[in-house]
C-alpha cells in the first residue's frame, strides 16, 4: 500500500481532526455499549487518545467519566491509552 505525504498545510490538520472524531465515536460506543458491551475502561482510554489528538469534547467526558471510575481503573485506561499511542 502506498503512502502519501500531505505537504500542504490543511491536509494534515483535517487528517488529525478526522482522526480524533473517529476515536471520540470508539468512546462514545464502550461508554453507551452501542453494539459492544458497556466498558468505562476502554471508553476512558480513547476519549484521552481523541482528546490528545485534539478533541475538546471528548476530553470533556473522559473527566465526566474519570469521576465514576476507581483509581484502579483509572490507571488501567491510562496505561492502556499510553500503549496504543506507542503503538500508532
Amino acid at each position: 500500500m502506498a503512502r502519501f505525504e500531505m505537504l500542504e498545510a490543511g491536509f494534515g490538520a483535517m487528517g488529525a481532526t478526522a482522526q480524533a472524531d473517529i476515536l471520540f465515536e470508539l468512546g462514545m460506543m464502550y461508554a453507551t455499549g452501542r453494539d459492544c458491551e458497556t466498558d468505562v475502561v476502554a471508553a476512558h482510554k480513547w476519549f484521552n487518545i481523541a482528546a490528545i489528538k485534539g478533541s475538546s469534547r471528548a476530553a470533556e467526558l473522559r473527566s465526566e467519566l474519570s469521576a465514576t471510575m476507581s483509581k484502579a481503573d483509572i490507571a488501567k485506561a491510562l496505561r492502556e491509552a499510553r500503549e496504543w499511542m506507542t503503538m500508532h
